[in-house]
């Protein structure tokens, strides 16, 4: 019987191998062919950002200027919900501009009547998080096409990339009918976006439900007078959103910058206690063990005691 199941077994091993082996040698004479999303897909444009490297600081100016186009054309569409309008203090605002741009705020924050206890809205506070543009995902999706815009806060967290990902995305919407990747290679009718959808190489799979929101040079008017292209726009915004996804990068860096200096200066210090307390220190090490004098004297004394000879 057990030669019978050993018999089965090593058939059954062999037939695994083979098909292993059979399959292994298809691979590699008809390798499969590449997925459009690996032969046209891009990897993010370079972004060098003030607030980049251990010692980064935001460029205030820049991140109010990407502010600023978040409010005026991404907040159409994408929520900001883990940011509350108090934490614009940290970008250079005031408690004064800070009220008036919660009050202004394009959507309200859902409340409740207190006269009929009714569903109700209410200007914002600078205490409120920023209120999402839609009331519910069933309301996002209607007015999107049924693609549901995501959250901004942690977005440069999110994606790989960062900040360079949401510049790339920005500025990367492109005419499928005359892209060319790396190697000249035209669109394959596959790859190119059905309807409701845009082409963008630098989306996962290429097609995304979100049309260029940027289109044209001066879509927002800056305050400070610097030039709004669409480039400089999305390095703006980008920079932004880095600043929602780690307000606190600044006082990171600062207190990392910190330890780093007590570290270094408590090594000093050790080092020259050590030079000048315990370098010329004698070490001196104690004979134990059953050659000690003393141990073989008390050996001596007990076997002597007991009649024991040796």
């Amino acid at each position: 019987m057990r030669f019978i199941l050993g018999f089965i077994g090593a058939v059954f091993a062999a037939v695994l191998l083979i098909s292993f082996f059979s399959n292994l040698a298809t691979y590699f004479k008809n390798p499969p062919a590449p997925l459009a999303a690996e032969e046209f897909h891009k990897e993010p444009k370079a972004l060098h950002l003030s607030s980049d490297g251990p010692f980064g600081k935001f460029d205030k100016r820049q991140v109010q200027r990407g502010f600023q186009v978040y409010s005026e054309v991404c907040s159409a569409c994408h929520s900001l919900k883990l940011v509350s309008f108090r934490d614009l203090k940290g970008l250079g605002y005031n408690e004064a501009e800070i009220k008036k741009i919660a009050s202004d705020w394009k959507t309200q924050v859902p409340s409740i009547n207190p006269d009929t206890g009714e569903a109700s809205t209410r200007k914002a506070l600078p205490s409120d998080n920023f209120p999402p543009p839609f009331p519910n995902e069933v309301a996002a999706r209607a007015a999107n096409n049924n693609a549901l815009p995501p959250d901004l806060s942690l977005m440069t967290k999110a994606r790989e990339g960062g900040a360079a990902y949401v510049y790339s995305l920005l500025t990367g919407f492109t005419d499928p009918n005359t892209y060319r990747n790396e190697k000249g290679k035209p669109l394959t009718a596959e790859a190119k976006p059905p309807e409701g959808l845009h082409f963008n190489p630098y989306f996962a799979n290429l097609n995304i439900a979100m049309p260029p929101p940027l289109t044209t040079d001066g879509q927002v008017t800056y305050a400070d007078g610097t030039k709004p292209t669409v480039d400089q726009m999305a390095k703006d915004v980008a920079a932004f959103l880095v600043w929602t996804a780690e307000p606190n990068l600044e006082s990171r860096h600062a207190a990392g910058l910190a330890v780093t200096i007590f570290l270094l200066v408590a090594t000093i210090l050790g080092y020259l206690a050590y030079q000048q307390i315990w370098y010329e220190a004698k070490r001196t090490v104690r004979v134990t063990g059953a050659l000690d004098p003393e141990n073989q004297a008390k050996s001596r004394r007990a076997k002597a005691k007991a009649g024991v000879a040796g």
